[in-house]
């Protein structure tokens, strides 16, 4: 599984990526997990992504613009892995 946190340093990006970091600390005990921390702008647009924060689980949008909880990222992890 691939975890991509795009946005360009802000501290709710920050946040974001340290909540997707709880997230999988918790589910993740074999290190399959790929989180990747993307700040390139023209990376984040080719995404799809125009309010950040933004966060794409396997190539696929999941959310935008808001900081998920670590509970609401291991939901949606759990929802992939199924």
């Amino acid at each position: 599984m691939k975890i991509e946190v795009l946005g360009i340093g802000c501290a709710r990006c920050d946040q974001l990526y340290d909540n997707v970091l709880k997230a999988v600390s918790n589910i993740d005990s074999t290190g399959t997990i790929d989180i990747k921390k993307i700040q390139d702008a023209q990376e984040i647009v080719n995404a799809g992504v125009f309010m950040t924060p933004g966060l794409v689980i396997d190539g696929c949008v999941v959310s935008t613009g808001k900081v998920l909880s670590p509970e609401a990222i291991s939901e949606q992890i759990q929802e992939r892995i199924k």
